[in-house]
């Protein structure tokens, strides 16, 4: 198969003819034990490429004869192989400081959460069964009583993220019509999804109303008629606008629209369903007070703030959520029964609202308190500077963290963490960002943020120090 150890001279090259067959190479004890866990299909398409690459290397002189022995290409096979099966999405710790993060995956899910969608998806469910009578049952059902309770709607439907709630949304009260909404909230949420363009999406035509700062009443009044089908209100959530502004508020623009018969829509976006107020965070509306409003239709996030799966959650009255569940679209839309398992276990969550910043993650990282978190980074702080020495110096900082997801932009939340700064001024940038490679190359990635020239990790989001101080030595021997 490959020349005898005893016959490498130590820095030699290898040739081509060197390698052997990829039938030679399978059938070795150490490969076939590799085909016996894998299968032949897997192991043999690596095998392939391994000695693909490795030709390639020969063929220009630069192939040690030790990359072709035995041991070594048995090494490089299972290297392979164990690289190929390693999952693309992977956990990481997010010391950021920003709680909900997109790029991170946005909401924890609570334990009771996780243990509801392992025991329904490891198994046969009643995902559309009705038990009690022994025929097809609907989806919805599963969380729109428990919507309804919460939020106090007439009634409530589900699809698969909050942009599609206000796209069918549109399309089923106002598709070929138009829809009236303030120029200062034609807001774009994220990956381009703008409320032009969801209107044009939906069939609807949009009428701007007001300007980007002040819109009143009046504006309303004007702009409603025959062809007008729905007039909306969107929450700035990922953006504010401060100074000389007017805008009108649900319960005003409810009885404007209503007078005129034509319902009223909200998007409220990021979807807290308990007052954060009362947990000494910033105030967000609530869905339960836009339908008091007069809102016809709510739509909000179940990812964000309420602290579930990725979903789009609508409530209103029946008339309004009837024709949305029965639009044409509503299927392609709709959640499939692992983030609806998750949402449903959610949202048990807030029949217990004294226990709720105990067993919803996303309510409990916001509300521990920075001197909690500060002493937390204390107690760290001794190992991860040894860790970085002698590169680097650590202190203990106070830091500003956010809600994230674009909740409450201008907000900031107390926190407190790690601040780690080069030791030499000279190639600081090059040296922070060695350091935040090395963090984010380590078997549980972790993510900081790099300011005011030192690599920043806010430590609101850890909880459990173990998997981060079990990576310390790896970490100061990537960095040595």
């Amino acid at each position: 198969m490959s020349r005898p150890a005893e016959s490498v001279v130590h820095g030699s090259k290898a040739s081509a003819k060197d390698l052997p067959s990829v039938d030679r190479l399978l059938r070795s004890p150490a490969v076939a034990a590799l085909v016996a866990s894998h299968g032949h299909t897997l192991v043999a398409g690596q095998a392939r490429a391994l000695l693909d690459m490795l030709r390639v290397q020969a063929l220009a002189s630069a192939l040690d004869t030790s990359a072709v022995q035995s041991d070594a290409l048995h090494a490089a096979l299972a290297a392979r192989i164990a690289q190929r099966l390693a999952p693309r999405m992977r956990r990481v710790l997010n010391l950021t400081g920003t709680v909900i993060h997109t790029n991170l995956g946005r909401a924890l899910l609570s334990d009771s959460a996780l243990q509801h969608l392992l025991a329904m998806m490891a198994g046969p469910n009643n995902l559309e069964y009705d038990l009690d009578s022994g025929g097809r049952g609907d989806r919805d059902g599963i969380v729109e009583e428990l919507l309804c309770t919460i939020t106090g709607a007439q009634a409530a439907t589900v699809v698969n993220n909050n942009a599609a709630a206000v796209l069918l949304s549109i399309a089923a009260m106002a598709r070929g019509r138009e829809v009236i909404v303030s120029r200062g909230e034609l807001v774009e949420i994220g990956g381009a999804f703008r409320m032009p363009d969801v209107m044009a999406s939906a069939g609807a035509t949009l009428v701007e109303v007001g300007t980007t700062n002040r819109t009143h009443p009046a504006d309303y009044e004007r702009a409603i008629g025959e062809r007008t089908a729905l007039v909306m209100k969107v929450h700035t959530s990922n953006y504010a606008v401060q100074g000389f502004t007017a805008a009108v508020d649900e319960a005003t623009l409810a009885g404007i629209a209503h007078g005129k018969g034509v319902p009223l829509a909200t998007d409220l976006g990021s979807g807290s369903l308990v007052d954060l107020a009362a947990y000494g965070l910033p105030r967000e509306p609530l869905p339960q007070e836009m339908l008091a409003a007069g809102c016809d239709v709510v739509t909000f996030s179940g990812d964000k703030l309420l602290g579930g799966p990725q979903a789009g959650l609508i409530v209103g009255t029946k008339e309004a959520i009837g024709r949305i569940r029965k639009f044409p679209m509503k299927r392609a839309l709709r959640m499939s029964k692992l983030p609806l398992a998750a949402l449903e276990a959610t949202l048990m969550l807030y029949l217990r609202p004294e226990r709720l910043a105990q067993d919803l993650p996303t309510l409990r990282l916001l509300t521990r308190p920075a001197a909690q978190i500060r002493a937390f980074a204390q107690q760290l702080a001794p190992a991860v500077a040894e860790a970085v020495v002698p590169r680097f110096m650590v202190e203990v900082a106070d830091m500003q963290g956010q809600i994230g997801s674009g909740s409450l932009p201008v907000e900031r939340l107390p926190s407190a963490g790690l601040a780690i700064a080069p030791l030499q001024k000279k190639g600081a940038g090059r040296a922070l960002d060695e350091l935040a490679d090395a963090l984010r190359a380590l078997p549980l990635p972790v993510i900081g943020r790099v300011s005011d020239d030192r690599l920043l990790l806010d430590l609101r989001c850890l909880e459990d120090s173990a998997p981060f101080v079990a990576q310390l030595p790896l970490l100061k021997e990537r960095l040595q």
